[in-house]
């Protein structure tokens, strides 16, 4: 059925009403509600029988199906998007593990608590309080990250995101059969119209209005600008109110007249939050991907014009790839020196966005990339070989230092002196390639971290010969060799070490540490896990042709040493680095992805058949 809307009334961003010529009334998100106007023609697939709410006949959430009625397009406009998906983890080729999401539009009020909690970690973020909330029982307003308590005991709800706008819609990503400890939100994407104008800079001259010489004038024509409606709309509501009210109103007014008016055939990403823990294990990208496919078929967020062009402007897509990987072409830098990406969802957009490429002398160097990786490759191993080698622990166990009660129990057993001898190692030959990962295991006490040890030369073998042959060795052997920490900012730390700030983001953010407010940590305020991290991240920075591990992944959970792992090997086996990790977790040596598993026990050290192809 093709009916009218009447009237929208939106109460929240998670609540809001549509009334159609009809007399009916259905209940929808406030974030779409805002986008519908008297007079817009819908089509309505009723799935439920009306209720009766204050002598109205009302649809509730569930209840039915609604399309916007464009041109010749038909839009779906509610249920909201949303969509099931899993996500596999491959490290070279085999999988180590798999996350189960649900990517749906924000809906509920708990949804835009989640976002105010997320927000806070994203790399943009210029307030220390990200959201605004109301107490409905007497009004006062506070802002917090969390969901806060008001003195009067009344409810409080989330009324803003700052930064956002009432245009802005958001994509929410929840982690289904997630572990206890894990968050049910681990990321989102805010999507808005495109910025109203934009300028280029090119060898300090301002080239303006840059997006209208590449693409169509009219897919920019109209879009969201509540400035331009103030002009005329501040006169009119000073005219009746007082200057407090009247600008209180002002923006309310003239966003709504703006929302009415825009309609173009771009939409911009505006925001990419994942939750740290998440950010190195790809969230990133797949959000993207999702966003794209919610904006291409809903038109997101004005419900108009066809979409052919996504707009994105982010100074930490210099750092990294994630848009690019998710279809983005780097265009240009704006007038203030944020760079531009596009993602193009039509053949016309694409072909324009080529063209530009071709053409444009700066365009043609950097060819549409942005960031790439500058890691490069290391120094690799020269000889690392094991001949012949035995090594013989010995100690000699007596009472003369126990006294008391110790020495009581202790000679009840029969214990008084006794020399301990025993081969750690006997006979033991093999040889490490150069670019190997090998996985070390074993029982506790039988010798891996002597086996490191030999290796690094703070051990000498008793019998045979340890040869050892590398640029740069590092290693990781608890409370005996460990990188010097000093009280700096993390990333400082590693950029001291591998001189290049490109290069220290994306070791952090390979090791896990993807969040730039932990870029701005000291040492001594980090978890136990994180310390483990960004040990990992300083001997990373040293580009050493042979890193050692003890203990690898000791202090993590499972899913985060799982993904440190994997993009640790992945590093390793891109740059050449031959790495060895001692380890008791049979999830860590699945995501490790080891050419080689060596065995260490009762003396000797068993090499295994080469298990990765």
């Amino acid at each position: 059925m093709i009916h009218e809307v009447v009237s929208t009334s939106t109460f929240r961003k998670w609540f809001g009403t549509i009334e159609l010529d009809n007399g009916l009334v259905l209940y929808t998100t406030g974030s779409i509600a805002s986008w519908l106007f008297e007079g817009d023609k819908v089509e309505i697939r009723i799935k439920e029988k009306p209720k009766d709410v204050f002598g109205k006949k009302t649809l509730f959430f569930d209840d039915y199906d609604l399309y916007k009625i464009y041109g010749n397009a038909k839009i779906k406009v509610w249920d909201a998007f949303h969509k099931e998906f899993e996500l596999p983890r491959l490290s070279f080729g085999r999988e180590v593990y798999r996350y189960k999401i649900l990517a749906r539009e924000a809906i509920y009020e708990k949804d835009f608590e989640s976002i105010a909690e997320l927000e806070q970690y994203h790399y943009a973020s210029q307030k220390s309080r990200v959201a605004l909330w109301q107490c409905e029982e007497c009004g006062t307003l506070v802002e917090s990250n969390i969901k806060p308590k008001c003195d009067c005991g009344g409810e409080v709800h989330i009324v803003e995101i700052k930064g956002s706008t009432p245009a802005s819609r958001f994509i929410v990503f929840e982690l289904k059969d997630r572990q206890p400890y894990e968050p049910e939100v681990i990321a989102y994407v805010r999507v808005d119209p495109p910025v109203p104008l934009m300028h280029r800079k090119i060898n300090g001259e301002i080239r303006k209005n840059i997006r209208e010489q590449v693409f169509p004038r009219e897919w920019f024509e109209n879009i969201f600008s509540p400035e331009e409606e103030m002009k005329s709309l501040f006169k009119e509501l000073r005219s009746e109110n007082s200057l407090k009210i009247a600008r209180h109103k002002l923006w309310e007014r003239a966003s709504k007249v703006a929302m009415k008016r825009c309609n173009s055939a771009a939409s911009r990403i505006a925001r990419v939050v994942v939750h740290p823990d998440y950010r190195a294990d790809g969230i990133g990208i797949t959000a993207v991907k999702t966003a794209v496919e919610w904006i291409a078929k809903r038109r997101v967020p004005e419900m108009r014009m066809k979409k052919h062009l996504i707009e994105v402007i982010a100074q930490m897509a210099r750092f990294n790839p994630f848009f690019e990987k998710a279809g983005f072409f780097y265009v240009w830098d704006t007038a203030s020196g944020k760079p531009v990406l596009y993602r193009p969802l039509t053949e016309m957009a694409e072909e324009m966005i080529r063209k530009f490429l071709e053409t444009d002398e700066i365009a043609k160097e950097h060819g549409g990339k942005l960031c790439i990786s500058r890691y490069g490759n290391v120094e690799k191993l020269k000889k690392l070989r094991f001949s012949g080698v035995s090594k013989v622990f010995g100690t000699v166990l007596d009472l003369d230092k126990v006294a008391g009660e110790v020495r009581f129990v202790l000679e009840s057993f029969g214990v008084k002196q006794r020399v301990v001898e025993r081969y750690v190692f006997r006979d033991v030959s093999f040889e490490v390639k150069p670019g190997e990962i090998i996985a070390v295991v074993g029982a506790s006490g039988v010798g891996k971290t002597t086996l490191l040890r030999l290796i690094m030369g703070t051990e000498k073998p008793s019998e045979g010969m340890v040869e050892v042959e590398a640029d740069k060795i590092v290693a990781i052997i608890p409370a005996e060799i460990e990188p010097e920490i000093s009280d700096k900012s993390l990333i400082e730390q590693v950029y001291e070490v591998c001189g290049n700030i490109y290069v220290a983001v994306e070791i952090l953010n390979k090791c896990g540490i993807s969040d730039a407010v932990l870029y701005r940590a000291r040492f001594n305020e980090l978890s136990t896990g994180q310390r483990e991290r960004f040990k990992l991240a300083l001997c990373l920075a040293q580009k050493p042709s042979l890193m050692l591990i003890d203990e690898f992944a000791a202090h993590l959970d499972d899913v985060t040493a799982m993904r440190v792992a994997r993009k640790i090997s992945e590093l390793a086996r891109n740059a050449g680095i031959t790495l060895i990790a001692v380890t008791h977790r049979k999830e860590v040596i699945k995501a490790l992805s080891p050419d080689r598993t060596f065995y260490v026990g009762y003396g000797g050290v068993l090499t295994g058949d080469q298990s990765f192809p």
